[in-house]
C-alpha cells in the first residue's frame, strides 16, 4: 500500500528542522549505502552527531503522533532515519532497501519506507520519487511537510535533479503486522469502523468490527 500524507510536519515544525539544517553539515551518502547501493547512490547526508540525534527525535514524535501513519503502519519501531540533500546532478539510481537494518536496540526489519519532503518542489526541478511497479510506475514530488509511505519490498529511484536542491528525510518502519496485504486488512477494517462510529455511534456493528480487529491483532501481531 502506497498513500502520502499531508503535513506531517506542521509548518512551525519544518520551519524548526530547516534552521538547524541550514547551519549543519552534510557528509557523502555512500558512507550508509550497501555494497551495491554505493554504486547508484549519490547525495549528501546530516553528519552522525548532536543534531542528528535531535531531528531524528522530532520525526519520531511527529510520525508517532499521526493518527493516519499509526493506523496503517502499526509500527514496531522507527529506525534508521536520515536527512538527504540533492544538490544539482545528484539521483538515487534504481535499488531495494536492506531488509535488515541497524538499529539502537539490533537489527530492525525494514517493512515500510517512507520519504518526508522538507522544502518545496517549486525550489528544484527533477529530484522525483519513482516508485516501480510490475507494469508501471509511480512518480512523487510532494509539498514541503507531506511524506510518501511505502513498501520496502519496492525497486525505487530518485531522479536526477537539474535545478536547485531537493532536501528530504527518508526512514524505515518496523511494524508489529509484517504483512503487507494484513495491514491493509486491518486499515480497511478500522476506517469503517471509525466511519461507523462517527455515523452511529457505538452500535452492535461497530462492535462487531472491533472484535474482528482484536482477534486479527492476536493473530497476525508480531511483539
Amino acid at each position: 500500500m502506497i498513500f502520502s500524507i499531508d503535513q506531517i510536519l506542521d509548518p512551525d515544525e519544518l520551519a524548526d528542522i530547516k534552521q538547524i539544517l541550514e547551519h549543519a553539515e552534510f557528509v557523502d551518502g555512500k558512507l550508509t549505502a550497501g555494497w551495491h547501493a554505493k554504486l547508484v547512490k549519490n547525495n549528501q547526508q546530516l553528519k552522525a552527531g548532536t543534531t542528528q540525534k535531535v531531528l531524528k527525535a522530532k520525526i519520531r514524535t511527529a510520525l508517532l503522533k499521526n493518527a493516519l501513519f499509526q493506523s496503517a503502519i502499526r509500527p514496531k519501531s522507527i529506525h534508521s532515519i536520515l536527512f538527504s540533500q540533492y544538490n544539482l546532478g545528484m539521483s538515487y539510481d534504481t535499488h531495494v532497501d536492506n531488509a535488515l537494518m541497524e538499529s539502537p536496540g539490533g537489527l530492525s526489519r525494514s517493512d515500510i519506507s517512507l520519504t518526508i519532503f522538507l522544502n518545496s518542489p517549486q525550489d528544484y526541478d527533477g529530484g522525483e520519487l519513482v516508485i516501480e511497479g510490475v507494469q508501471s510506475e509511480e512518480s512523487f514530488k510532494l509539498e514541503a511537510g507531506s511524506a510518501i509511505v511505502y513498501p520496502s519490498t519496492t525497486l525505487h529511484r530518485v531522479n536526477p535533479v537539474t535545478k536547485g536542491s531537493r532536501l528530504v528525510v527518508v526512514g524505515w518502519v518496523q511494524s508489529t503486522i509484517r504483512s503487507a496485504s494484513d495491514r491493509e486488512i486491518l486499515f480497511d477494517l478500522e476506517t469503517a469502523r471509525r466511519a461507523i462510529f462517527a455515523k452511529s455511534g457505538k452500535t452492535p456493528e461497530f462492535d462487531l468490527v472491533s472484535k474482528s480487529i482484536a482477534n486479527l491483532l492476536r493473530k497476525w501481531a508480531e511483539v
